[in-house]
């Protein structure tokens, strides 16, 4: 009894480290949000575990349009802010749409035969072997450091990622509802509108939600195929650098935290459907 207490209790602080362990980072990075400047620099000797002046310099800084130790980009983090917003709904919309049909007409009609497979393998190709013959067709056709130019190549990448998952989930959809629904007079796009794709609101919920967090935090292709006018958070995240005080862990930290409010917001609009979309497919009968 005593020796299965004490593997209980051995148990219990293991999977409490590790969780430590995890969430460590996130910890730190709220408090280094709130940090002042010389609580996160190396002029201060000595780590502060928790911000010993609290205050809001990180993040006023990231929105001033002139060139400081706190400040050191003459831009500020609003256009990047936006583009990537803007960027991602696009890419996502675009993914999610184009994905949501072409997995239904794989699961439904084998369309394209191992076309499935053949875009999953998409997936493994590492961006550092495609980006220089990608970066030369993206100059040619003049879509760098543009709006068209990110969106169309953030939803052809995660284009692949919305099918296969689409596909999965049309397949837990009897294709008898599909049949029932052309007996009643229904055309087959029809009855993939009215009858299918209201039981695929998990699924598209749960799709949208895994691409956009693709495309919010992708950095090589922005890094890449941006300069000034459409680059990114993680973009405008790299060049908080200054000459004066080294990296700017500060405002970095308040950047990130920004960063971090739109995936959280869209998985708390979408929660409803997001159980029943991670659960879709993953038994099968």
């Amino acid at each position: 009894m005593e020796q299965k207490l004490y593997i209980r209790v051995l148990k219990y602080i293991l999977v409490l480290v590790i969780v430590l362990a995890f969430f460590f980072p996130i910890y730190w990075t709220i408090t280094m949000a709130f940090k002042p400047h010389m609580e996160w620099t190396s002029a201060a000797g000595k780590i502060f575990w928790v911000p010993n002046k609290p205050t809001f310099t990180n993040f006023t800084s990231l929105f001033q349009r002139k060139i400081s130790i706190a400040s050191p980009l003459a831009s500020t983090a609003v256009r990047p802010i936006v583009n990537s917003i803007v960027v991602s709904i696009i890419s996502t919309a675009l993914a999610v749409v184009v994905g949501t049909m072409a997995g239904y007409a794989i699961s439904r009609y084998r369309a394209g035969g191992n076309i499935a497979f053949m875009l999953l393998t998409l997936r493994m190709f590492p961006p550092a072997a495609v980006i220089v013959p990608l970066m030369v067709l993206w100059a040619y056709l003049g879509f760098v450091d543009t709006a068209h130019g990110l969106f169309i190549l953030y939803g052809l990448v995660t284009l692949p990622f919305a099918v296969i998952l689409m596909k999965t989930f049309f397949d837990e959809i009897p294709k008898e509802l599909d049949e029932a629904a052309v007996m009643d007079g229904y055309s087959n796009w029809g009855a993939f509108v009215k009858y299918v794709l209201p039981l695929a609101k998990g699924a598209i919920s749960t799709t949208a939600l895994f691409c956009f967090i693709l495309n919010w935090s992708d950095f090589i292709l922005a890094l890449i195929l941006t300069d000034k006018d459409w680059s990114t958070i993680p973009v405008y995240l790299d060049k908080l650098q200054s000459g004066y005080v080294g990296k700017l862990y500060g405002p970095k930290a308040a950047l990130a935290l920004i960063a971090a409010i739109p995936p959280v917001v869209f998985g708390v609009l979408i929660q409803k459907y997001l159980v029943r979309g991670l659960t879709f497919g993953a038994i099968k009968k």
